[in-house]
């Protein structure tokens, strides 16, 4: 789990530079802190809305979780953290 992690890490710093019409990450980086804690919020409630209902995810691109990692680590990246409970690299 550590290996894709890191991989989501290094995806999202990557997206830093990428073009905001092509790529949502980076149009969320833009978007600022706000809009990311946002989409983080929004991903988080829908994992336990569909934890809850019997028929579970519906037609989703991809399961809940993953969604919400990778909010979360759209929400971290640029501050330095990461989920991996590593230091922040400077």
């Amino acid at each position: 789990m550590t290996d894709s992690l890191d991989r989501l890490y290094q995806a999202v710093l990557a997206a830093r530079g990428a073009d905001p019409a092509t790529s949502r990450t980076a149009r969320l980086l833009r978007a600022g802190r706000g809009k990311m804690g946002k989409k983080l919020a929004e991903e988080a409630v829908e994992v336990v809305i569909d934890a809850m209902t019997p028929q579970g995810r519906g037609a989703r691109s991809r399961p809940r979780p993953q969604a919400a990692l990778i909010a979360r680590q759209r929400a971290l990246a640029p501050c330095g953290a990461r989920m991996d409970n590593r230091a922040p690299r400077r």
